[in-house]
């Protein structure tokens, strides 16, 4: 989420009364924090201070306090992102979506899930700013992170390039890969267990090179 759109759907808030005065410091502050229950502080002026908005890691949460999350979230920034998202938890989330009539995305290889309040959050979300990352994988069993990567990546406004299964152990399947990628402004590299790939990689590229075990 580009941070001068919200920054826009604050003042646009106050000037049509929408919000009030306070309402509108604490949001342009960075400091407003939405509470479910006793459960979850919700740092709902993140996106004010980052430019992103709070990601929502739903692994080992019960699925009411993550609907109840998600939601929050989404009702406060227009937008909520949710990873590491199980089929059935996607499953439910769809369905609270199509009740309230949200957006809604599911990347199942990536585990990530995307709740949007309405096409116009959707698109102006979706805007890219130029930034251009690669994100390469060693091998198929690292797409999952790599997806993941990919699509933190083109939330916060990014073209994002892929070159999957290019491990060091085949090295010769790496060369087209880069070659490809030459354009990138910086590379995310998963390479499971060992780790060579992003130090070959490093050693390749003058662009900062990330690298995930």
């Amino acid at each position: 989420m580009v941070i001068n759109n919200s920054l826009k759907g604050v003042l646009e808030g106050y000037a049509s009364g929408e919000i009030s005065l306070e309402e509108a410091e604490l949001l342009i502050g960075g400091l407003r924090l939405d509470m479910i229950g006793s459960c979850a502080k919700i740092d709902t002026g993140r996106n004010i201070r980052c430019g992103i908005p709070e990601v929502v890691l739903a692994e080992n949460k019960d699925l009411p306090h993550l609907i109840s999350i998600v939601d929050k979230i989404t009702q406060a920034n227009g937008r909520c992102l949710a990873s590491r998202v199980t089929p059935a938890q996607a499953e439910e989330l769809t369905k609270f979506a199509v009740e309230k009539g949200y957006i809604h995305e599911y990347n199942p290889e990536g585990r990530m899930f995307i709740m949007t309040r309405d096409e116009k959050v959707k698109a102006r979300c979706e805007k890219r700013t130029g930034g251009i990352v690669g994100v390469i994988t060693a091998g198929t069993s690292d797409i999952r992170v790599a997806e993941e990567a990919k699509v933190i990546a083109q939330e916060m406004g990014c073209v994002v390039k892929t070159a999957y299964d290019a491990g060091a152990a085949g090295i010769h399947r790496l060369f087209p890969a880069v070659k490809d990628l030459l354009d990138a402004h910086a590379f995310v590299v998963c390479a499971g267990r060992e780790g060579t790939l992003p130090t070959v990689i490093a050693g390749l590229v003058d662009r900062p090179v990330i690298g995930v075990p």
